[in-house]
């Protein structure tokens, strides 16, 4: 009995062994979760144990330090609860902490087995695999303009005789330049001039009229593409927002839809000081895919030449009842069983679930000091192991040598 028990102590500190030796082996391995061997006691109806068995090999789920890598799809999750979801290109549905992912040659973002990374699409609920934008953002019209001004309450007032030329500087006060933007992308420049009128029942009023490419309004107000401002005593705006400035560009034939913009003057004052103004257009041309960063709450955002971002999907993560039940596959990934439970799915910072971290990645969570101190425990287990075969084979000799 006395062989039995120690060649039992023997495997199972050799086993004890194997898994240290592998957690040290993947230290430098991102998403790696260390593991530790559980041993039990071997009883077969007797009072002196048979020896010791490897129970489980269980897995350290615990996180891993997060550090920045620089590359634009990598991605590290920032806690403990999620892992990524993959599919294999059988499509086998696979799970992962390691967060090193690129674009293959079709654009889909996988790991570096191949594996595609799974998500969303914007507002959806089912699984997609997450690609790289192809080709240009679409252009956007603009459609709003939003400008915040103040007009200097002593500006001198311009006779209504006076009607408003752009070409003459005695008839405005101010003129302001600005870019919008058709259906098709294309930039047209529209002048804001305003000029300070006589005062209307108490209130100061000043005429805006707007040059589109070169273009100017018919008319005083209410003609097209003009608009009255009225502040009251105190110097807040009464009336003239929204305005709407309306063109078509190029002409009835042009390719490019009829342009119509609303433009809001809401928070702008009228005080004894300079004259500025802070404005907001909507509008864009198209922009080539130039990068893509990811969001806390897993968002995949394109950035495009033109300044303009995209949203292309969320990821996904998962969550399991029993971790310990997932069985590792290799390749720093893991397969449902029936003993981990079905996937409890979401969006990174809902349900519990951690947010990600942009280019960063999640480093091995093996502690090389303590494993180096269970490599000693282990070896000497082993030895006292050794140890009590040699003794029991001491014994037997001097009883086959006793006369």
């Amino acid at each position: 009995m006395g062989f039995g028990q120690g060649l039992s102590g023997l495997n199972a500190a050799s086993q004890n062994l194997d898994v240290i030796g592998n957690n040290i082996a993947n230290s430098g391995t991102v998403g790696f979760k260390s593991g530790s061997a559980t041993f039990a006691d071997v009883y077969a109806s007797s009072r002196v144990g048979l020896g010791v068995q490897v129970a489980s090999i269980n897995q350290r789920f615990t996180t891993g330090i997060v550090s920045t890598s620089g590359n634009q799809f990598d991605m590290a999750i920032d806690g403990a609860k999620g892992l990524f979801v993959v599919t294999q290109p059988n499509g086998a549905t696979l799970y992962t902490r390691n967060g090193q992912f690129f674009a293959d040659k079709d654009h889909k973002i996988v790991n570096a087995q191949g594996q595609q990374l799974m998500g969303y699409a914007p507002g959806g609920t089912s699984l997609i695999g997450m690609t790289v934008p192809v080709g240009n953002i679409n252009p956007q019209a603009t459609s709003t303009i939003t400008n915040k001004v103040n007009l200097d309450a002593d500006a001198k007032v311009v006779p209504a005789a006076t009607a408003f030329d752009p070409t003459n500087a005695d008839s405005y006060s101010n003129m302001v330049p600005l870019t919008v933007y058709d259906s098709l992308g294309n930039s047209h420049r529209v002048e804001q001039y305003y000029t300070k009128r006589d005062p209307v029942g108490g209130n100061s009023t000043w005429e805006v009229n707007y040059v589109v490419d070169g273009t100017a309004p018919s008319g005083p107000p209410p003609a097209a593409n003009t608009a009255v401002l009225s502040f009251d005593n105190a110097g807040r705006l009464v009336s003239g927002s929204p305005a709407t400035i309306t063109f078509t560009p190029g002409g009835a034939t042009s390719p490019a839809a009829p342009v119509s913009i609303q433009v809001s003057y809401d928070g702008s004052t009228q005080f004894g000081g300079s004259y500025s103004q802070d404005f907001v257009q909507n509008g864009y041309a198209t922009g080539e895919y130039a990068s893509m960063s990811i969001g806390t709450n897993g968002e995949l955002i394109a950035n495009y030449t033109n300044g303009a971002k995209q949203t292309m999907g969320q990821l996904a993560l998962a969550d399991f009842a029993n971790l310990q039940g997932l069985q590792p596959v290799g390749g720093n990934a893991w397969a449902e069983t029936a003993n981990s439970g079905q996937p409890i799915m979401g969006t990174p910072g809902s349900n519990g679930l951690a947010t990600i971290k942009g280019q960063a990645i999640e480093e091995s969570n093996v502690d090389m000091s303590q494993e180096l101190v269970n490599m000693i425990i282990a070896q000497r287990t082993y030895q006292a192991n050794a140890q009590t075969i040699k003794t029991q084979d001491q014994i037997l000799q001097t009883l086959i040598t006793m006369r």
